[in-house]
């Protein structure tokens, strides 16, 4: 962030502001600290400004600090400390002493931390010391929350270990049969293609031995082929659900959800059934090739690639389960879990962390998902060249999820950074935001600025108006003091 503008942010789930004056007015470095530094390090990391208040509409100002270096020096005592933090995981330049108009302030920069340090406690206490951040604050995990850290925590895949007490018998034939006939088309001649369907699961992952001879499904195995009513004994929130809600009238047209019996409620079977449902809502240009006409575009792989992450991300440990909707203007799915990298860092080709190591193995066997990384960027590129909006994920926590957006809008967005706007470095990371706003829900307004980026109202309406300005957003409303106008692309 740009300290020299600090007037016009606002405390959000990435930034929190504390006077730290103390009784005596000259700086102290309050308790509470601690828990925003547990809290920021077990979700996307985040900015403390210690001497810094809060103005009745909400921005910050400067006060300063007159003990500053004793503030930080305390800091770095506790920080260093194992009865303060369970893990050192800041390094000396993410906490420092910065002058804003002309006042001290301690800037503490709370990095985003391995999966495999987390979770951050302090005071030793794993279950009473865990701290998340969400736009409400700092919250004490719940035992929930911790357990689900600590899975992720394991160096080995979730969905590699034996699933409970799973028999290889509650494993569905049809849907193995399905498999292995497309892992066939895939891989000719493939040396596994000769292999009993026993030997098969256990060369793809889906089976091993349990240690006394006997051959039983993995977690993978068990989520890929089993049926509902064998994975909830194993796995009790484990749901998938499907709804398209393009209608007026009723809650749903179309629904398919894992639990009905008449269907065998597994992942290997939802993905091909919802994936075949919602690409109808896919835009297709005549193209041929030869004789035939090609309608399997760019955006219909990015949309495999985002029902393959959801599966294969998914925490199936968690509540709430996996959820993909198809509404009037975009796609929407969900999967229990948060990222576990950076999203930033997610985006780059080959960059991939995936939570169930194994289930996105068995699917990029049969040619569904990324073999190499995350995928993401294809999900991105394909939906830039249907002109659609910009995908956007947001994680949640408490319990986690992550949730990702696919416009059905077409938006000028492409269109916008190659033309108006010209070389993609002319826009801030904040004109950014309030055009993803404007591609995704057709408008943008001053209020959905302020809850985006944590600018004031009175620096989003600036930037909207600059962006106006320049062509790139259009002004709607009747007047300058209209409380509905709002703008677009």
């Amino acid at each position: 962030m740009d300290l020299s503008e600090l007037d016009s942010y606002r405390e959000n789930n990435r930034l929190e502001a504390k006077k730290a004056q103390g009784r005596d007015g000259r700086g102290e470095l309050p308790r509470s600290v601690w828990e925003t530094v547990s809290a920021f390090a077990n979700t996307a990391g985040g900015v403390i400004l210690l001497g810094v208040g809060e103005r009745k509409d909400h921005t910050l100002f400067a006060e300063g600090l007159e003990r500053a270096d004793k503030v930080l020096d305390d800091f770095w005592n506790a920080a260093l400390s194992k009865d303060k933090l369970s893990t050192r995981f800041m390094c000396d330049a993410d906490a420092s002493i910065e002058e804003v108009d002309g006042k001290r302030i301690v800037v503490i920069r709370v990095p985003w931390v391995d999966r495999r340090l987390r979770p951050v406690f302090i005071n030793d206490d794993l279950f009473g010391g865990t701290f998340r951040r969400t736009h409400t604050g700092d919250h004490l995990c719940e035992r929930e929350e911790v357990l689900s850290m600590l899975r992720d925590s394991a160096t080995s895949s979730q969905d590699a270990d034996i699933a409970g007490d799973a028999k290889i018998e509650q494993l569905d034939r049809d849907t193995i049969g399905r498999y292995r006939r497309r892992f066939d088309s895939f891989n000719e001649g493939h040396v596994w293609s000769s292999l009993s369907d026993t030997d098969f699961l256990c060369a793809v992952g889906a089976a091993a031995d349990d240690g006394s001879g006997t051959v039983r499904p993995t977690y993978a195995g068990l989520l890929m082929f089993g049926e509902d009513r064998w994975i909830t004994r194993e796995l009790p929130h484990y749901l998938l659900d499907y709804r398209q809600e393009t209608g007026d009238n009723e809650r749903w047209e179309d629904r398919v959800v894992s639990f009905t019996g008449d269907w065998t409620g597994n992942v290997f079977d939802f993905y091909f059934r919802v994936y075949n449902k919602m690409k109808q809502a896919l835009k297709v240009p005549f193209r041929l090739e030869g004789v035939d006409r090609i309608d399997d575009t760019p955006a219909h792989k990015a949309l495999r690639e985002a029902l393959a992450n959801c599966l294969t991300n998914a925490n199936y440990f968690e509540r709430r389960g996996v959820v993909c909707l198809w509404r009037e203007d975009g796609f929407v799915i969900v999967n229990p879990g948060d990222f576990r990298m950076p999203i930033e860092e997610a985006r780059k080709p080959g960059s991939s962390d995936p939570r169930n190591e194994t289930l996105l193995k068995m699917f990029a066997m049969v040619e569904v998902g990324e073999r190499a990384g995350s995928g993401m960027d294809k999900i991105y590129a394909g939906w830039e060249w249907a002109g659609y909006g910009e995908p956007t994920y947001e994680v949640g926590y408490g319990p986690d999820r992550t949730t990702l957006v696919l416009p059905l809008r077409e938006s000028g967005v492409g269109q916008v950074d190659r033309g108006a706007v010209g070389e993609a470095e002319s826009l801030s990371d904040n004109e950014r935001e309030a055009i993803r706003i404007a591609a995704a829900s057709g408008r943008v307004t001053t209020r959905a600025v302020v809850q985006a980026t944590g600018l004031s109202r009175q620096a989003s309406a600036t930037l909207l108006r600059r962006l106006s300005d320049r062509g790139i957003l259009k002004w709607h409303g009747k007047s300058a003091n209209d409380p509905h106008q709002y703008y677009s692309l």
